[in-house]
């Protein structure tokens, strides 16, 4: 696995965009006021869905004005792959961190293939209702839904309270979907960039290459120092053929 999490966010704004019709919003973890709980507390990244330009704007008012719900918020959790010796941590981690929203979803790159753990996998989705998400870091138009999450109707406004109190992205990102309903006017570049496929392709692409590179070098360099001092090895020095 050559890419880091953060490299996976662009992944994960194109397929909630044009596959789900959501804005996203990555969450800095590190902007929040308390650090030490920060991952439990708030996800990668979050999004909002409303029917902005497709809506005539009496319904939409009307909506908000009857609290009919047309606003919805997600809240994904982000991972290189999930496997067994990771599901546990990431799936309650994921359940913690989106009480608030309509929809949380557990994403990754990577994920087992092994029967026994889609099972778990499966009965955890079902039983606490985190949907799964598996990215395609090779074609982003595959990226697919695994596991649908499971809708609820209320938003958790302590836990909104809360995460605006503690991290600045998240309390923008409420002020900016406020700001959009009332001018009934989308304002796109507020939101997490989202690339077209191709573009998205090539930086992936480079992505692996440098991590390969990166990767291969210190390899070489670490067997270079076992060859160079003894003391750091007890495997036999490398001998030319």
């Amino acid at each position: 696995m050559k890419y880091q999490e953060k490299d996976l966010h662009q992944l994960l704004s194109y397929y909630a965009y044009n596959y789900m019709r959501i804005y996203t919003k990555t969450i800095e973890h590190t902007k929040s006021s308390k650090k030490t709980y920060a991952q439990w507390l708030h996800p990668d990244l979050v999004g909002v869905y409303f029917p902005i330009g497709e809506w005539e704007t009496e319904i939409l008012d009307f909506g908000v004005t009857t609290q009919s719900g047309i606003i919805k918020l997600y809240s994904f959790e982000l991972k290189r792959q999930l496997t067994y010796g990771n599901i546990r941590e990431s799936f309650f981690q994921a359940v913690s961190n989106s009480s608030w929203a309509n929809e949380g979803y557990l994403v990754a790159a990577m994920i087992s293939k092994d029967d026994d753990f889609k099972t778990e996998l499966e009965r955890l989705s079902s039983s606490f209702g985190i949907g799964i998400i598996q990215l395609d870091t090779t074609d982003p138009d595959s990226t697919e839904i695994i596991f649908p999450a499971k809708p609820t109707l209320n938003w958790d406004w302590d836990t909104m309270n809360k995460l605006a109190k503690e991290n600045p992205n998240f309390k923008k990102f409420i002020k900016r979907i406020h700001n959009d309903f009332n001018s009934k006017e989308i304002r796109k570049e507020e939101y997490d960039k989202v690339p077209d496929a191709d573009a998205l392709k090539s930086f992936m692409s480079r992505k692996c290459r440098n991590r390969s590179q990166t990767t291969d070098s210190d390899f070489f360099l670490h067997r270079l120092e076992k060859r160079q001092d003894p003391q750091l090895s007890v495997t036999k020095p490398i001998r030319a053929k």
